[in-house]
């Protein structure tokens, strides 16, 4: 039975997007995806269960969890959604950007197809969520793939373009991101790279920063000068 977008609750979104994070990654196990959800292992096997009766993930014999061709449907339209949702409150409605992704999660259940495509349309048909993570599988192919800011050698300027997804559950991570201006299209040089502190130092937009290597390895950069039409901007809006 195909369930409607309203029918797959809240929880069961937040578990295909977690799932849809590992998509063209390693194996993702139960045991992973427990501790990714910062919940029980009975509590992930059980939601599991549920998503696996009605088609949309699959488990394997050694627990490993992946999303069916139906699985990945969902879980793009749910993040279509949810991007579309984080774009009108950042870019429109001025919220901070480690705050719309809760709100955006409150939202996506229930934007109908016709507001979908009207948000579409108003926001100027982004391919990125604002972080810069591609909406969909085409999308992504089409895009560069960048490389890790912690990869970058002290002297190098480069662009910040992409805060990858398992960075956005660091509210405290985004928020730092956010005040020092570190957004797809900022230009920053790297100023020192050190890996007995596993740091770097980076001027910015807004100053210098200093970022641990690791949180630095979830956000990809591009070398060179950048091609801008990579990074969308709202029509009609600066930011």
């Amino acid at each position: 039975m195909n369930k409607h977008r309203n029918e797959i609750s809240a929880a069961e979104q937040a578990y295909l997007l977690a799932i849809r994070q590992s998509r063209g990654g390693p194996p993702l196990s139960a045991a992973d995806l427990a501790r990714r959800k910062r919940v029980s292992p009975q509590a992930t096997s059980e939601m599991l269960r549920r998503l696996a009766g009605v088609g949309l993930v699959s488990i394997g014999e050694a627990r490993d969890v992946c999303l069916t061709a139906k699985g990945n449907d969902e879980a793009d339209a749910i993040y279509r959604r949810h991007a579309l949702a984080e774009w009108l409150l950042t870019s429109v409605l001025g919220i901070p950007w480690a705050e719309s992704d809760p709100e955006a999660i409150l939202l996506q259940s229930h934007i109908s197809p016709r507001v979908e495509a009207a948000l579409d349309e108003l926001l100027g048909h982004p391919e990125t969520c604002p972080h810069g993570n591609p909406i969909t599988e085409a999308a992504a192919r089409a895009r560069p793939a960048g490389v890790p800011l912690s990869a970058v050698e002290s002297g190098a300027q480069v662009t910040v373009y992409r805060i990858m997804e398992a960075a956005e559950d660091d509210g405290g991570l985004v928020s730092y991101l956010e005040a020092r201006g570190l957004r797809p299209g900022a230009r920053v040089t790297i100023l020192a790279r050190s890996d007995s502190t596993d740091s770097l130092t980076l001027d910015g937009p807004l100053g210098r920063a200093t970022l641990g290597l690791r949180p630095a390895s979830l956000i990809r950069v591009l070398e060179g000068e950048p091609d801008l039409s990579l990074f969308h901007m709202v029509p009609g809006h600066t930011d």
